[in-house]
C-alpha cells in the first residue's frame, strides 16, 4: 500500500501533487540481458526484467509494441523496467541465492512498482512531457562503493521496513522485520534531442538546486518530463539468520554489497500519446491508476502470465555457487572495474530455458502451451493422478491410455486429462504463460504451476505441431515413455466431464 513513509520518501510537497502508480505483478525474466548497457550481447550480471513482451538483448521502440502482454498492469505502456538482482550470500560459504519479493516465497512471479509523478519546478503551470518513440535512460551506478552526496547518489535510497529507522542510501546495517524496500529515483529533465548517450545518463539531468525529486531544470536539459520511481520490496526476513555480528548478508548482481551501486534502466514502450494524455488529466493525489481514464488495465493474472524464455545458458535462481558473471562480492570504498573470470562464459542463444518436451515423434503429442486453472472450477474433469516421480512423459501416457486427447501437467507433480479443452483456459496465442515450476520427478522439465498447465494434445502423425515459445527440451529414453504406470504407485481420482467445454 502506499503509506505516508512513501510521501516522505518521495518528498510531496503538497497534497496536490498528482501522481499514478503502476505495479508490475509478474517479472518478464531473470537473465543476463541489458538492451540499454550491452545490446546484442550477453550483459555483465543478472536483472529481473518487468513490462512488455517485447523485451530482449537488442530492442526498438518497434519491439515494444509488437508485445503481446505485460507484467505491469497498464494495457498502453509496453515499455520494460529493470534492476539487478537482490541475493542472499550464505553464511556458511556455501554459495548464493535470488532474494523473493515480498508475497511471493516461492520466488515464481514478483516484479515491482513504478510511480510516475508530477514533479513541476517553480512554475506550477508548467508543462510536463511524455517520453518520446525510442527513448530510454539509467539512473544510478553499478559500480560505486560509496556515497557522494550527488543528487544521483540521493536518487538511490533503502526502506528498511518495520524498523523504525530513517532510510539509507547503503544498505542498512539492520535486520528489515518488514522487509527491504530498494528505491530508485530517475532524472526527469531532457536535453529535447537525444533519445540515449554514451553513457545512458547524459541526455538526461537532475533538477537545478540540492533537491533530486523537484526543482527547475537547467537550460542544458530544458525539457521537464514526467518523473519515473520504481520501488522494489524483498523479503529479506526470510533470512533473517544469516546476519552475523551485524554484518548485512545481501548482495546484489554485481557483487555489490553496499546498496550504493543499486540502479534502474527504463526502456520506453509507451503509446506517447496514451502518456501524454495521462500526464494531462490523471491528476489525482491518491496514485490510483484504476482512476485514470487515459489507460486501460490488464489483470494481475495476465501481468503475471506475460512471462519470456531466458536466452543465456545459465542458472540465476536456486541454490548458486556463484554470482553469475564475473561478479565478486565487493565492500570496499573504491569503485569497482569489471573483471576477468577463467572459464567459458555463456552466449546469447547458447541455450536457454525450455518450457515443453517434444513428444511429437515418440508419443504423438504435441504441446499447446501454458494455460491456466481453478481449483473451484477445474480446466480438465476427466481425470487427475498426482506422485512423486512425476513427468511430462509419465502425465502423457497415463491420460493416452486412458483415452484422453489433453493432458495437462499442473503443479509440480499433477496430471489431469480430458476431452475437451474449455476456451477460458486455454493458451493464448503468443503468450508464454506462467509455467514455471519444475517437476518433482525431473527438474529438468516444467510441470505448470500453482494454477497454470502445460498443455498437451494428441495428434495425428502429419499434423503434430509444438507452439514453440519457450523453447524445446530433449524427451526422455523411450524406456521411460513406454513404462507401465502401476495403479498402486499413482493416486488417481476420476471426474465426472465438465459439459461447458467444447
Amino acid at each position: 500500500m502506499f503509506t505516508n513513509n512513501v510521501l516522505l520518501t518521495l518528498g510531496l510537497a503538497a497534497c496536490s501533487d498528482a501522481f499514478f502508480r503502476m505495479s508490475c505483478p509478474g517479472r518478464n525474466v531473470r537473465e543476463r540481458l541489458d538492451p540499454i548497457v550491452s545490446p546484442g550481447a550477453v550483459s555483465g550480471h543478472v536483472h529481473t526484467i518487468s513490462g512488455g513482451a517485447g523485451f530482449k538483448a537488442s530492442m526498438t521502440y518497434a519491439d515494444t509494441q509488437a508485445s503481446k502482454c505485460s507484467s505491469c498492469t497498464i494495457k498502453e505502456d509496453m515499455s520494460n523496467y529493470w534492476t539487478p538482482q537482490l541475493y542472499i550470500k550464505y553464511k556458511d560459504g556455501s554459495g548464493f541465492a535470488p532474494v523473493p519479493v515480498m508475497g511471493n516465497p516461492s520466488d515464481t512471479n514478483g516484479g515491482m512498482t513504478v510511480y510516475y509523478l508530477q514533479r513541476r519546478g517553480d512554475n506550477q503551470t508548467e508543462k510536463l512531457h511524455a517520453f518520446p518513440q525510442g527513448f530510454r535512460m539509467v539512473a544510478g551506478d553499478p559500480f560505486t562503493r560509496t556515497y557522494d552526496g550527488s543528487l544521483a547518489a540521493q536518487g538511490i535510497s533503502f526502506n528498511c521496513l518495520g524498523a523504525n529507522k530513517p532510510e539509507t542510501n547503503g544498505f542498512p546495517d539492520i535486520p528489515c522485520p518488514g522487509g527491504l524496500r530498494a528505491q530508485v529515483y530517475f532524472p526527469q529533465c531532457w536535453d529535447g534531442v537525444n533519445l540515449d548517450s554514451v553513457d545512458h545518463k547524459s541526455h538526461m539531468s537532475y533538477p537545478d538546486g540540492n533537491v533530486y525529486n523537484g526543482g527547475n531544470c537547467p537550460s542544458s536539459h530544458p525539457v521537464h518530463t514526467v518523473s519515473i520511481f520504481f520501488e522494489l520490496l524483498y523479503d529479506t526476513a526470510l533470512f533473517s539468520d544469516q546476519w552475523v555480528d551485524g554484518q548485512n548478508p545481501f548482495v546484489f548482481a554485481q557483487g555489490d554489497a553496499t546498496g550504493f551501486g543499486f540502479h534502474g534502466d527504463f526502456f520506453n514502450g509507451w503509446d506517447v500519446d496514451v502518456l501524454q494524455e495521462a500526464i494531462d488529466t490523471c491528476t489525482d493525489d491518491s496514485g490510483r491508476v484504476e482512476d485514470c481514464a487515459a489507460v486501460t488495465m490488464f489483470t494481475d493474472q495476465e501481468c503475471n502470465d506475460c512471462k519470456l524464455p531466458t536466452s543465456v545458458s545459465e542458472s540465476t535462481s536456486g541454490k548458486l555457487a556463484a554470482l553469475p558473471g564475473c561478479n565478486p562480492v565487493t565492500y570496499g570504498l573504491e569503485r569497482v572495474t569489471s573483471g576477468t573470470c577463467s572459464g567459458t562464459s555463456p552466449t546469447l542463444g547458447s541455450g536457454g530455458s525450455t518450457n515443453y518436451i517434444d513428444l511429437t515423434a515418440i508419443q504423438k503429442w504435441e504441446y499447446l502451451g501454458c494455460g491456466t486453472d481453478n481449483v473451484s472450477d477445474r480446466a480438465m474433469n476427466g481425470s487427475w493422478t498426482y506422485n512423486d516421480y512425476m513427468t511430462v512423459e509419465i502425465c502423457v501416457d497415463y491420460c493416452n491410455n486412458r483415452g484422453f486427447a489433453y493432458a495437462a501437467p499442473e503443479n509440480g507433480n499433477e496430471c489431469f486429462c480430458n476431452n475437451n479443452l474449455n476456451p477460458k483456459y486455454a493458451p493464448k496465442d503468443g503468450i508464454m504463460g506462467s509455467c514455471s515450476k519444475p517437476y518433482v520427478g525431473n527438474a529438468n522439465e516444467i510441470c505448470g504451476n500453482a494454477n497454470a498447465m502445460n498443455i498437451y494434445h494428441k495428434c495425428s502423425a502429419t499434423s503434430c505441431k509444438n507452439n514453440d515459445i519457450g523453447g524445446i527440451a530433449p524427451a526422455q529414453s523411450q524406456a521411460v515413455v513406454a513404462r507401465s504406470i502401476s495403479p498402486s504407485a499413482m493416486t488417481t481420482v476420476v471426474i465426472p466431464a465438465i459439459t461447458t467445454a467444447i
